[in-house]
């Protein structure tokens, strides 16, 4: 069972010169603590649930760059890149970059996107829902054929890309990790089966049935389900949990078929720290399904 950090939230008493000292101090207890990932969200405004829009939000992979100096083991991804904010050749080349920087510990978190006011208020394009999905299922062939050295010329409906070269290769092999995030049925979980190495569902009643509905994709794209890192997001009410609480949610996840447990919490210092103890407590654990 693996253990992840998100950090959602760049908050910090003492203004906008105190959030790299606490970003920093952050990402360096999560690393020491053993977790095995972390994960700022790609927003650049920040999303309601969490704070007012105009509360200080950093650029995803920026932070996520300085993290990785900051850093040994972890492993480190957007929890997710919205599709249509970055074109996808770029996109594969940022990721690219974090890899071979951090010594191959990059991911590549994606999904369709949805926050439309953040969109609108910096003038980035943000179509139809339906364009945003076939937005995403090319980005996913271009990721693919990149990180394959292929740089033929690609031609889809949104995207033309004359030599789609990437150089330096990724460090992670044979790619780093595709992570899609959301439990749409129809269209999203088959995207996971179809190109993904990992799927990110909220931790919440409906997980069971979106894990099954994952399944049912696996078998129609003839894909082994054991292939893909199940991932579940979830949050602890009411603030920091006791280790306990943090062993038993982790045990939980692990009996649902969970693979990689990622807790989102704003004291993200404070979490680390139990999370990092919990881990301990939980060693050997394997999550159903396996």
């Amino acid at each position: 069972m693996r253990v992840g950090l998100q950090i959602p939230s760049f908050t910090f008493p003492g203004g906008p010169e105190r959030i790299g000292p606490a970003f920093d101090t952050t990402v360096r207890q999560a690393d020491q603590a053993g977790l095995h990932s972390l994960w700022v969200m790609d927003h650049f405004f920040q999303i309601g649930g969490v704070g007012a829009p105009d509360e200080p939000m950093l650029e995803g992979y920026s932070a996520l760059a300085y993290a990785a100096a900051l850093t040994e083991r972890i492993t480190l991804g957007t929890m997710v890149t919205g599709v249509t904010y970055r074109h996808p050749g770029i996109l594969v080349k940022t990721v690219t970059t974090l890899d071979v920087l951090s010594g191959g510990r990059a991911w590549l978190g994606i999904g369709a996107a949805w926050n439309e006011e953040e969109s609108r208020g910096l003038g980035i394009e943000f179509p139809p829902t339906a364009e945003r999905f076939e937005r995403l299922e090319e980005t996913l062939r271009i990721a693919h054929r990149m990180w394959k050295g292929d740089d033929s010329p690609f031609e889809g409906r949104h995207y033309t890309l004359e030599r789609p070269l990437n150089s330096p290769p990724a460090l992670r092999t044979p790619h780093p990790p595709i992570l899609i995030g959301g439990g749409g049925e129809k269209k999203t979980l088959r995207l996971v089966a179809q190109y993904a190495d990992a799927c990110n569902l909220f931790d919440g009643p409906e997980l069971p049935r979106k894990l099954d509905v994952l399944r049912e994709h696996c078998a129609n794209q003839g894909r082994d389900y054991a292939e893909i890192e199940k991932t579940a997001l979830g949050r602890f009410e009411g603030g920091t949990p006791s280790v306990d609480e943090a062993v038993e949610t982790i045990g939980r996840l692990a009996e649902s078929g969970i693979d990689h447990a990622i807790f989102s919490q704003a004291t993200g210092q404070e979490l680390a720290g139990v999370l990092g103890e919990a881990l301990g407590q939980t060693e050997g654990i394997v999550p159903a399904g396996r």
